[in-house]
């Protein structure tokens, strides 16, 4: 099969590789259809992770099911399916918890697996035509009948959705109350459209790129363009020095500041400052333990300057972690059935697999334009 291979910092390239096959009876094959490159697959891509040269990326993948292994039993040849990103079990404590992005048993030595990611276990994959997906009966999210029609929508469900979800939820947010949200990329995106679907008063959507600053305020946000002005000033100055009930990180730690240079610190701070003392904050940008190739001493042992004083003494809230996708897929997925969710909407390429390279190039360098690029192996 063809698949999108790492071969070290911005250099990938599609290769033949072998098709993958049933090692465990509770496994499937998916024939991918759609597979798309997420924000934090650039973090690979850029060589600041410890993922490994010849491995295949991919985590936000949706197809049909064309082999099944014997000990499956709710998913059938020919359905068409979401998997989250997350790689679950099903039985371990955590998966039991609802906890799916904390396995205990999909990754061992740690809690947490996913497909085709740095640290996050053996997983391949799904930029790619085929794709092996374990448990499959747990962690193939079936879709409804209008599966192909609104596909680029239902493929948002392996990752970006949820998670966007999952950081307006972490902040603590209620209907009618305020947000912000650091970085407009697709997860940032998407925590606006949640917000805006889960009745917010007021959005606003911090960004440099005026491209993703156009897409927030198609989806209901007000946009903070941060090359004008410190952002989180910007936002106290339009909500009567207040600030918002609740903020959420969607950027991670190789986020710059407003004059373009890389301080892992930057979004937190500007949260603590632009939130509502006793408000909360979303923490789903990416984060990592230790990042050798920062160019911050602190940032290389995986830690930050965080302004704890401020954040203490406006008695502020943080959530943070990855998405536990199984927590939310099938309601989001009701919401798309219904017409109530439209996360397709940011997507700006739909391209076949073999344009993965340059799609790659175009993504990272955040080219005019390249808001969120669907791949679709087989055309």
């Amino acid at each position: 099969m063809k698949a999108v291979v790492y071969n070290g910092p911005k250099d990938v390239s599609v290769n033949t590789i072998d098709d993958p096959k049933i090692e465990k009876q509770t496994d499937v094959i998916i024939r991918l259809t759609t597979t798309n490159i997420c924000g934090s697959d650039l973090h690979m891509y850029e060589g600041r992770t410890s993922f490994e040269k010849g491995r295949v990326f991919g985590h936000e993948n949706l197809g049909e099911v064309i082999e099944v292994g014997a000990a499956v039993d709710r998913i059938k040849k020919g359905d068409r399916v979401c998997m989250p990103f997350n790689v679950g079990c099903g039985f371990c404590e955590n998966c039991e918890r609802g906890l799916t992005g904390f396995c205990l048993t999909t990754n061992p030595g740690t809690a947490g697996a996913a497909y085709g990611f740095a640290e996050m276990g053996p997983w391949q994959g799904g930029q790619a035509e085929l794709m092996r997906v374990p448990y499959a009966d747990f962690n193939c999210l079936k879709l409804p009948e209008d599966a192909e029609e609104k596909e680029d929508d239902y493929v948002m469900l392996s990752d970006i959705f949820p998670t966007g979800w999952h950081g307006v939820e972490l902040s603590g947010f209620l209907p009618g109350e305020s947000i912000a949200i650091y970085g407009a990329g697709p997860v940032g995106l998407m925590a606006a459209h949640s917000a805006e679907i889960r009745g917010a008063s007021q959005i606003f959507v911090v960004d440099s790129h005026d491209d993703r600053l156009k897409l927030a305020e198609a989806i209901g946000a007000i946009p903070i363009d941060m090359r004008k002005g410190d952002p989180a000033q910007q936002i106290l100055d339009a909500t009567g020095g207040l600030g918002t009930d609740r903020g959420v990180e969607a950027v991670g730690y190789q986020c710059c500041d407003r004059h373009g240079k890389e301080r892992s610190n930057y979004t937190m701070n500007c949260l603590v400052k632009s939130t509502k003392a006793t408000g909360g904050i979303g923490v789903v940008g990416v984060f990592v333990p230790e990042d050798p190739n920062a160019p911050d001493d602190l940032q290389k042992e995986g830690k930050m300057a965080f302004d704890f004083g401020n954040f203490w003494f406006k008695g502020q809230k943080i959530g943070t972690g990855q998405c536990n996708v199984k927590h939310y897929n099938r309601r989001l997925m009701k919401l798309i059935e219904q017409g109530r969710g439209n996360p397709a909407q940011i997507i700006s390429h739909r391209l076949p697999l073999d344009q993965a390279p340059d799609a790659y190039k175009h993504f990272d360098e955040r080219d005019a334009g390249w808001t969120k690029v669907v791949l679709k192996p087989g055309t």
